[in-house]
């Protein structure tokens, strides 16, 4: 007689072949089918949660944000682009760029993190990064010989979001190793950028204008500019008053 341990075990063991499933579904009744169509289903479900959880644990967001109850008035769009592209994700299937630029405080960061959540969600792998951070964890791999390495898994990610570009300098070994990355993901996989600076400022960021102009010059190429304008929502919402 067999046995749930001796059915889990087997389950453990395999991975179905289209053969094998095809020659049961043909001898299968109805209700044998119906109910491996159900087996199916919920081993694809789970396999689609356990995914998702994996891809938001490695994505390291500060915390979670959803688009749900975002407040989208600060926010203005190019005239050939809205709201429902933007969410949709498809910049990431183009391997498209995107410059969220404004005021403190307009949700930016928020925006930045939802799209991130967002992707691990529909089964696409993003990380998380203050410039600060990542410049930081950049220097450290080369440090300890394994920036290849650092690159190579970053690389593994079709989105990254560069929180807070502009918030603190960066040295020059700091711009080279920024650089690197936007260089190596230019055309292969989609960069979000969250500052408070215009372009033309970003010379003072990485302490080098001819720095500055080759990464802008890969961001434009294929990018958006989505500009905040309006109060800071902490200010507005700060027991300090």
């Amino acid at each position: 007689m067999t046995t749930s341990d001796d059915i889990l075990a087997l389950g453990k063991e395999t991975s179905l072949t289209t053969s094998v499933l095809a020659d049961w579904i043909q001898h299968g009744t109805p209700k044998q089918r119906e109910y491996l169509h159900g087996l199916l289903t919920a081993e694809v479900t789970s396999r689609q949660a356990s995914r998702r959880h994996r891809l938001l644990r490695a994505a390291k967001l500060p915390t979670m944000k959803t688009f749900d109850g975002y407040d989208w008035t600060a926010v203005h769009f190019p005239p050939d682009y809205g709201r429902d592209q933007l969410t949709s994700l498809e910049f990431i299937e183009h391997a498209q760029d995107l410059v969220l630029y404004g005021d403190v405080g307009t949700g930016k960061t928020h925006l930045g993190i939802a799209l991130a959540a967002a992707a691990c969600h529909q089964g696409i792998p993003a990380r998380y990064f203050t410039t600060a951070s990542l410049v930081m964890h950049l220097r450290q791999a080369k440090d300890h010989h394994r920036l290849d390495k650092e690159l190579a898994a970053l690389a593994r990610n079709r989105l990254l979001v560069l929180d807070e570009l502009g918030y603190v300098p960066i040295d020059a070994e700091g711009s080279r190793l920024l650089f690197q990355v936007i260089a190596d993901g230019y055309e292969q996989r989609s960069l979000v950028i969250t500052t408070n600076l215009e372009f033309s400022r970003w010379g003072s960021i990485f302490g080098d204008d001819t720095m500055a102009a080759a990464i802008i010059d890969r961001i434009v190429h294929h990018g958006r500019l989505l500009q905040f304008r309006g109060d800071s929502y902490r200010v507005k919402n700060a027991l300090m008053k």
